[in-house]
């Protein structure tokens, strides 16, 4: 089992007697898995990018800013202000439910092996990491009583054999995603982590 899940674990054991130490420390480790996440999505993204040709760029970006992601079915927070406003709790919901959104999705991303092979154990670490955070809140098993309804369906008919175009705007539009999303969990986890700090200022 990786070290990281351990102390998660450890953490965990431990929250009720020092609930903020504890807290902190927890969230510094998810806050440090996504934005490792949110890293490979960016090179996934650009590397991916650079195999194009400029007016495939361009047409692809077009598409992709008429169209949504399968995770936009998520209820979130529309701007910055309302981010600072939502609770730790929701924040931390929403993240939860965005990160085992991709458990399935993310086994078919494009990219190199060495970049593609250390997404999605890192997602199952990230989501157990949230999971242990959700647990510390006194409301959150009201909220988690069955995890899995929370699971969104794989990416429409993104499975289908396609065409060379469409196969491509589909690979374009799943590697967009994953790397908005992780853009959003990680905003999410760092605004939630800053308000167990009192004097904190977590303006965006």
């Amino acid at each position: 089992m990786d070290r990281a899940i351990l102390l998660l674990s450890a953490v965990c054991v431990t929250v009720s007697s020092q609930p903020i130490t504890d807290s902190q420390r927890l969230f510094s480790i998810a806050v440090s898995r996504v934005q490792h996440l949110h890293l490979l999505a960016q090179r996934l993204f650009s590397d991916f990018e650079s195999s194009l040709q400029t007016e495939e760029q361009r047409q692809l970006n077009k598409i992709f800013l008429q169209d949504f992601c399968n995770s936009d079915y998520i209820i979130s927070p529309i701007d910055k202000h309302e981010t600072q406003r939502s609770s730790v709790l929701k924040l931390l919901s929403i993240s939860f439910r965005l990160v085992e959104s991709w458990e399935f999705p993310s086994r078919s991303l494009s990219g190199g092996s060495a970049l593609r092979n250390q997404i999605s154990p890192k997602l199952s670490e990230l989501k157990t990491g949230i999971l242990l955070l959700l647990r510390t809140n006194l409301d959150a098993p009201e909220i988690f009583t069955d995890t899995s309804a929370l699971q969104l369906a794989p990416y429409g008919n993104y499975y289908q054999s396609l065409g060379s175009e469409e196969s491509l705007r589909r690979t374009y539009e799943l590697l967009a995603c994953f790397k908005k999303d992780m853009h959003k969990v990680e905003t999410y986890l760092t605004v939630a982590k800053c308000r167990l700090s009192p004097e904190a200022n977590c303006t965006l």
